[in-house]
């Protein structure tokens, strides 16, 4: 069986997840036993930083060194924190937070710009990921490190079991090419919607190449409106902040009432009930002009891309036009 990056053409697919009270519990701690691994490995990197400083051969240090080394690794460090060991935790949601710390370290000694790993804090949103070992299939059983889709409305996920989806995954099942899942994350955004993003890879392409147009063209970003072509026509700038502006700013004077009374009565922000509530409803708001901007987006640049062969756009950079 070939690798993901032995696999020629690669795709991404996200959809949306309703999972129930108990699967939610689980994919909470999954994203907590990954948070915990991840900051861990920053820990063990700034100790083991401070102690090959020591350049003499000072028998503790050398020790420790060892020590902090060999917990490098998600087996050894489940056995270090027993709660990791806990069967409803993903093994793979581990491997793959000391994974992406790696990768952090690899970007930042690579890629001009990017620090060095830092702590993930707590937030509202959570996150995991997870490997597969899948090639689709009509009927498709749960095993161990799989994630399958079982229909067009119901996935198979490890440690969560049944899922029920929605999105445009449809197409893909429909194909009769040969196609793996890579890696898999669940996610949940502040508005507490779930998400399943996979990784897709295949020898045979996910979409069909367009036809030429012989067109080219040239855009220029502008501040009245959204961009302007060659070609002279004008794609206005929809705004979708100031249209929802009055109704965010409301539901931020309340969530800002619900607050202080909270801290007023000596109670945490997490436990409050209607806290909670109205921060939900602020969140919902942010979230509505997110997906409009990204539809927004999406439309114009697929537009582009469909009637022409060339799209040039300037390189604008907002702090040389400060300067």
């Amino acid at each position: 069986m070939k690798s993901m990056a032995q696999l020629e053409y690669h795709y991404g697919l996200k959809i949306r997840i309703y999972p129930s009270d108990r699967q939610k519990q689980l994919i909470k701690l999954n994203s907590d036993a990954s948070r915990f691994v991840y900051n861990e490995m920053v820990v063990i990197g700034k100790e083991l930083w401070q102690l090959k400083q020591v350049k003499l051969p000072i028998d503790t240090v050398q020790t420790r060194i060892k020590q902090l080394e060999l917990r490098q690794n998600a087996k050894q460090m489940s056995n270090h924190f027993q709660f990791l060991e806990d069967k409803r935790i993903d093994s793979l949601a581990k491997a793959n937070a000391i994974r992406n710390y790696r990768k952090a370290w690899k970007a930042f000694r690579k890629v001009h710009g990017t620090g060095v790993p830092k702590f993930h804090r707590k937030s509202y949103a959570w996150c995991y990921q997870t490997n597969c070992q899948y090639i689709k299939q009509e009927t498709a059983q749960l095993t161990n490190g799989t994630v399958c889709f079982e229909d067009l409305k119901h996935i198979l996920v490890p440690k969560l079991g049944r899922l029920r989806i929605k999105g445009s995954h449809k197409r893909l099942l429909s194909r009769q090419a040969e196609t793996r899942i890579g890696m898999v994350t669940i996610t949940k955004d502040a508005a507490d919607r779930f998400f399943l993003s996979m990784q897709l890879g295949s020898d045979t392409p996910f979409i069909t190449k367009p036809a030429k147009t012989n067109r080219q063209t040239g855009i220029d970003l502008n501040v009245k409106n959204f961009l302007t072509t060659s070609d002279g026509k004008v794609v206005a700038n929809l705004r979708h902040y100031r249209t929802i502006k009055g109704r965010l700013a409301k539901a931020q004077r309340v969530l800002s009432r619900r607050a202080r009374r909270a801290k007023k009565e000596h109670r945490p922000l997490r436990n409050s009930k209607n806290y909670q509530k109205q921060r939900l409803v602020v969140a919902k708001i942010h979230a509505r002009v997110l997906d409009r901007r990204k539809n927004f987006l999406h439309n114009v640049s697929t537009t582009l891309i469909k009637n022409h062969d060339l799209v040039v756009a300037e390189e604008l950079r907002s702090k040389n036009l400060l300067k």
